[in-house]
């Protein structure tokens, strides 16, 4: 929920730019016919302004290694990121529950609960250190500490190469763990790259977070899954058969481990923190008690409080869909590894959407493009529940490989998608940019996008629960009478026992079934509420 919300930043950061940098060059063309019409100090006073002018341009050259720096540092924060996302996707190739994935999908948490500790990690530092860098080297060292230690334990957790089934509670443990300090470095990193850089640069911060989280989540997610497949590295990247990919889990762990410490030494070495002296003048007074009043007088605005109740509900139609169909995808027998790989061809589309869409949300009433995308992102989940049981006809059972019009399809199912994703995630952040208020512009827009990332985690948490209950299926012809297998280890249970699990109705239909019929009901129940809230004056969004 992180990287959806930090390329909404980017949009808008360089969105600013391209209107500021515009309205220099307008100040530069008439500067001419100004002068011929001024003379002493009223020209020399104009030659000042457009030399100040000037100066604020954007120069990337004048930054260039903080703006590196930042990148790298968001990259670093993407790799925990990416492999916590593909965790779901290799544990389900191990055939667990799907209450098992409900659980690891608490790892997702930390990003959406970041505002509860936000306040300390702005106010509590040391000032000799660096108010940055006083978290942030600490939090990376211990990173790479618990991916070395990890590397060393990591096949056993996941039952590689043997018959044991992986250990759900701690590896959910471990991975809430690492978010939990990626999230809080991404606290000291995005306060840091506020002072990295000059005042002119300052729109690069939201660019590099951009670029370098979904870097390093590509690289933990879709690399990962890729060259840890023996079934990729043998047909592409091998002339010999082996039996595991080129990079082993422990590998990957012990490299990037590797990878943090080094960099974080470095980092804690050689680069310099601003002090507070030098950015205001004197010592931060701010406190954490401070932001933690602030936050709670925010929650008190009523305006707030109804639009809290809208952020946390409207995902539950799209909950089934964005939860549980990759996995039912799998558990068709898609490869794992083909399904991350067509994550590809959306980068650029994930890119260029947001900038696009932009266009019909910076007006008075962006809520309506997010509600007009509703109702085809709740068709979308139609679609995909067609596409789950179109996975079983089109590989048959004499076929090892899924043909390419599959792949295609997918490709473009996923890419409507992705069209209406973004309609109502970028209306959403401009409404938040729009109604927050200025006095306390980051607090305020982070506890909103905290509030919306929270929305769609609880109730994808839910979802992936209640899967296996809603299962309906019967053990036929065993040899120990009384077996049932609604959920994985009971139909193994049945095959051992030399029966057959037919499953009568699949939750995950049902499932998709009832969260598109309660997103239909939720536009009528808040469609109106939602969109008259856009209508109400700016001081009631202002908090006393």
């Amino acid at each position: 929920m992180s990287g959806m919300i930090t390329r909404s930043r980017a949009v808008e950061a360089s969105k600013r730019h391209e209107i500021l940098s515009h309205d220099q060059e307008e100040d530069v063309v008439q500067l001419p016919t100004k002068k011929a019409t001024m003379n002493g100090p009223d020209k020399a006073k104009m030659m000042e302004e457009s030399k100040v002018k000037n100066e604020t341009k954007p120069n990337m050259r004048k930054d260039s290694g903080s703006i590196a720096l930042l990148l790298l540092l968001y990259v670093l924060q993407g790799i925990p990121l990416g492999l916590a996302g593909a965790m779901p996707m290799l544990l389900q190739t191990r055939k667990i529950e799907y209450k098992d994935q409900a659980k690891f999908s608490l790892v997702f948490w930390p990003f959406s609960m970041k505002l509860l500790w936000a306040p300390i990690v702005d106010t509590a530092y040391l000032s000799r250190f660096g108010r940055r860098k006083t978290w942030l080297v600490p939090v990376q060292y211990v990173i790479g500490i618990f991916m070395l230690i990890l590397s060393k334990h990591i096949e056993e957790l996941m039952g590689e190469n043997t018959e044991t089934a992986p250990s759900i509670t701690l590896l959910t443990a471990i991975f809430f763990c690492l978010n939990f300090l990626a999230a809080t470095q991404d606290i000291a990193v995005d306060g840091w790259a506020l002072t990295m850089l000059s005042r002119e640069n300052v729109g690069y911060a939201s660019t590099c977070n951009t670029v370098g989280q979904t870097a390093g989540f590509f690289m933990g997610n879709v690399v990962f899954l890729a060259l840890s497949s023996a079934d990729f590295s043998n047909r592409y990247l091998r002339t010999e058969t082996q039996s595991t990919g080129v990079v082993t889990f422990s590998g990957f762990f012990y490299f990037w481990g590797i990878v943090f410490l080094v960099t974080t030494t470095l980092v804690g070495f050689f680069k310099r923190e601003k002090s507070e002296q030098e950015l205001h003048g004197e010592e931060s007074v701010e406190g954490i008690v401070d932001g933690y009043k602030t936050l709670v007088k925010i929650l008190r605005c009523p305006s707030i409080l109804k639009f809290m109740v809208i952020l946390l509900t409207f995902k539950i139609g799209f909950a089934a869909a964005d939860s549980v169909t990759g996995l039912k995808l799998i558990e068709a027998g898609v490869p794992k590894e083909n399904l991350a790989l067509l994550a590809i061809p959306m980068v650029p589309i994930q890119i260029l959407l947001p900038v696009y869409i932009s266009r019909y949300t910076a007006g008075p009433r962006p809520l309506d493009v997010f509600l007009k995308a509703m109702p085809y992102r709740l068709f979308m989940g139609v679609i995909f529940m067609v596409c789950v049981w179109w996975t079983s006809i089109v590989r048959g059972p004499n076929q090892e490989f899924f043909p390419i019009y599959f792949y295609v399809t997918i490709l473009l199912v996923y890419a409507v998608h992705q069209v209406t994703v973004y309609c109502m995630f970028v209306a959403i952040m401009a409404f938040h940019a729009r109604i927050s208020d200025p006095r306390v512009g980051g607090t305020y827009l982070t506890l909103l996008n905290t509030l919306t990332n929270l929305g769609g985690n609880w109730c994808q948490t839910l979802a992936l629960w209640l899967v296996d209950g809603l299962t309906w299926s019967s053990c036929v012809g065993a040899s120990i009478p009384g077996l049932h297998c609604s959920g994985k280890i009971h139909a193994k249970d049945c095959t051992n026992a030399d029966g057959v699990c037919q499953i009568f109705v699949d939750g995950y239909y049902v499932e998709s079934i009832v969260c598109v019929v309660f997103g239909v009901l939720w536009l009528r129940w808040k469609g109106k509420q939602t969109r008259a809230l856009q209508d109400l004056p700016e001081s009631v969004w202002r908090y006393q």
